[in-house]
């Protein structure tokens, strides 16, 4: 009899083209084991400290551990890499801030194409420091005294395309003046350097130097931003000392695979927006001179357009070539 009326079904439902499926399975709440924040820079940087902050916040929030691993190299091309070939499965996620290595090398990665923008953290402003020994105070020093020594005086980088590459190449082409780069794998190893006196400066992140600046062993002359900076009040800008029009902020963010659907995308936006939303978090980050900065992530994805697009024409006329 039971397969009599099992027949019948299976004729009325071909009849009716109604397909009665079995109860689909829940799928497990997100996350339900450990997430990576790959940092693809040394510990010790601006974006280092930056995921530290957010990753202790999430861990808490999520009620999942959030581990920070760098996979520094290649001017941020390794971590970027590395997190471009796993899988999209809402468990390993790019945070990483502004760095264009991947024009330089004509690397097969990028952020436009090879990931899907997940969400905006916050920017900072730029600061050119140079070591105290150096025997100069304002950026007209600066300026005549690389005109009187083309070549001589070197600046540290966090790597090829970092943040104070691009500044400093950028300073070069506007201010009409000779600096060697010497790059390191990371911002922290880069600014030890200038410290230390090896090299003489760099137009590093607010983030970076900071601690260094409060403690005298660098000394700050003039911030890269728009307006002058709230952390360093006397400070002017670069602009305003002598190179007009020049500016730069280092953004931060958090990206994921390519393929990431776009539900664990929402979900990871949403995550990190309540995080940057807490008294808290937007405490810890102020500290370290990072402003909150948030967007859908539609207006993301055309900031990072934006920003490519920006970098890829200063490469082009300043001649930036790969060390």
């Amino acid at each position: 009899m039971f397969k009599k009326i099992l027949s019948m079904g299976t004729l009325l439902c071909a009849m009716t083209g109604i397909w009665f499926a079995p109860p689909a399975v829940a799928a497990a709440p997100w996350p339900d084991k450990p997430v990576r924040l790959i940092v693809p820079w040394a510990p010790g940087g601006s974006t280092d400290i930056a995921a530290r902050i957010i990753g202790a916040d999430l861990s808490k929030r999520l009620k999942q551990q959030f581990i920070v691993e760098n996979r520094a190299g290649a001017g941020a091309i390794v971590g970027m890499q590395f997190t471009a070939q796993q899988p999209p499965d809402g468990y390993t996620f790019l945070l990483t801030s502004t760095g264009y290595g991947f024009l330089i090398s004509k690397a097969p990665v990028d952020f436009v194409n090879s990931f899907v923008s997940v969400s905006m953290i916050g920017v900072a402003d730029s600061v050119l420091v140079v070591n105290p020994h150096l025997p100069v105070n304002t950026v007209k020093d600066l300026i005549a005294l690389a005109k009187k020594r083309p070549g001589e005086l070197l600046y540290s980088s966090s790597g090829v395309g970092g943040f104070p590459h691009m500044n400093t190449e950028l300073f070069k082409l506007m201010a009409d003046v000779n600096l060697t780069h010497v790059p390191f794998k990371g911002g922290g190893p880069a600014i030890v350097d200038t410290v230390a006196g090896n090299t003489q400066l760099q137009i590093g992140s607010l983030p970076t130097v900071i601690s260094h600046v409060r403690s005298k062993r660098l000394k700050a002359i003039a911030v890269g931003g728009p307006k002058r900076n709230p952390t360093l009040p006397d400070l002017p800008t670069i602009s305003e000392s002598g190179v007009p029009g020049y500016e730069t902020q280092i953004w931060f963010g958090v990206f994921g695979p390519k393929a990431l659907p776009g539900g664990l995308v929402s979900a990871m936006h949403s995550a990190v927006n309540e995080s940057i939303s807490t008294q808290d978090t937007m405490k810890r980050l102020d500290e370290q001179g990072i402003i909150v900065e948030k967007m859908s992530t539609a207006q993301f994805a055309k900031y990072m357009e934006s920003e490519q697009e920006k970098w890829a024409k200063v490469i082009k006329a300043a001649n930036i070539k790969g060390e």
